[in-house]
């Protein structure tokens, strides 16, 4: 699978994921289903394609990355809408599954096979994989919080904030595996499961931001509204632990995350 076949792929999942957004707008979930269903397909299509021309999975560079959150996006919007039925949510995923499209057509980065010796553990591929669905799922958490901070106001349900917390929940849990994987990786590419590399302690600073976000609203079930910019202050942690850290001068001398 070539590189330059990737606006094909993109533009015909992205028509797919639009015309589902649309038929949800219309109260035909069938066909929203259906065709959001495809759009993920399609791009898995390339994905899988990259995977077997790279010989080794789409996961080195912050493009291949943002490959999978551009997959994991649309899937997260439709298990939302499936369970919850919120019209709008496929709206969301469809615009921000493109905004890291066109990043991505923008600013192409080099597809090769080479694999650096620490990437060729079978831990890498479950961790990056599973961050990036967890990520997916803040992401739609987030997308929530700004909903009910700055749309819905007043008349927010508990409905509402209930959908908020369990996709934080699972966003969490599946953090917390990516975590596992990651340490699991760590041992056996450089012989610890932990070193407070700069990566690492980003990824503490943001799992403990998710963890606050829980307590704080076991504690205060009524106070929505603070609980919300918790969640927009996690989530910004979220993006300094993903791409963030890369422009700090001190991870690039010495994390060994940065390639």
């Amino acid at each position: 699978m070539s590189w330059d076949l990737f606006i094909w792929f993109a533009l015909a999942a992205v028509l797919c994921w639009a015309a589902g957004a649309f038929f949800a707008w219309k109260d035909r979930r069938a066909s929203a289903c259906t065709l959001t269903g495809l759009g993920i397909a399609v791009f898995f299509a390339f994905i899988l394609g990259m995977w077997i021309s790279l010989e080794r999975p789409p996961l080195r560079t912050m493009g291949e990355t943002r490959l999978w959150y551009s997959f994991f996006v649309p899937v997260a919007g439709l298990l939302v809408y499936g369970r919850w039925r919120y019209k709008w949510i496929l709206s969301f995923s469809t615009i921000l599954s493109l905004v890291f499209i066109c990043v991505n057509l923008l600013k192409p980065e080099i597809h090769s096979k080479a694999l650096m010796p620490a990437l060729q553990s079978p831990w890498f591929a479950p961790h990056v994989i599973v961050y990036m669905f967890a990520y997916a799922l803040l992401g739609a958490a987030t997308l929530m919080a700004v909903f009910l901070l700055f749309f819905r106001r007043g008349r927010t349900t508990a409905h509402e904030v209930a959908l908020t917390d369990n996709l934080v929940y699972t966003g969490l849990a599946f953090l917390t595996f990516g975590m596992l994987f990651g340490a699991l990786w760590a041992k056996e590419a450089w012989g610890h499961y932990w070193s407070w590399d700069p990566k690492e302690t980003w990824a503490a600073i943001t799992w403990l931001a998710y963890l606050l976000y829980i307590h704080f609203r076991k504690a205060e079930p009524d106070d929505w509204r603070r609980a919300c910019w918790i969640l927009l202050l996690a989530f910004i942690c979220l993006q300094m632990c993903w791409w963030g850290i890369n422009y700090l001068p001190s991870a690039r001398a010495t994390s060994v995350h940065v390639y």
